[in-house]
């Protein structure tokens, strides 16, 4: 199971670039009525277990109801808002950005064992 954190104000946005210089953090942005995203999310909550990132923190973006967050997202980070979307934000910066069915968590994991 995800350990998700829930994404519910932008002002976590300078808590979470804060935390990602001591851990890794993780953001998924879903819509709930979009089945590519449904499918999206499924595959993550399938693949996490085996994925070796129970050191990164996993924060979840309901866009429906918190649709300006990902604007902000975009903003901050410097990236295109996407959904699905997974982004790996290290140092403050977004270092792994995929959308839709092209999100692998063995990417992120490759990334952080470089």
């Amino acid at each position: 199971m995800i350990p998700w954190q829930q994404l519910t104000q932008a002002d976590q946005l300078t808590d979470i670039a804060r935390e990602s210089h001591e851990q890794p953090v993780l953001i998924f942005k879903h819509s709930t009525t979009c089945s590519i995203s449904a499918a999206a999310k499924s595959k993550l909550e399938r693949q996490w277990a085996d994925a070796g990132l129970s050191d990164a923190k996993i924060y979840y973006l309901d866009l429906l109801r918190f649709r300006p967050i990902s604007g902000a997202i975009a903003e901050t980070f410097g990236v295109r808002h996407e959904s699905p979307q997974l982004l790996l934000i290290q140092d403050g910066e977004c270092s792994y950005n995929a959308s839709h069915m092209g999100i692998r968590l063995n990417e992120v994991k490759e990334l952080l064992s470089a």
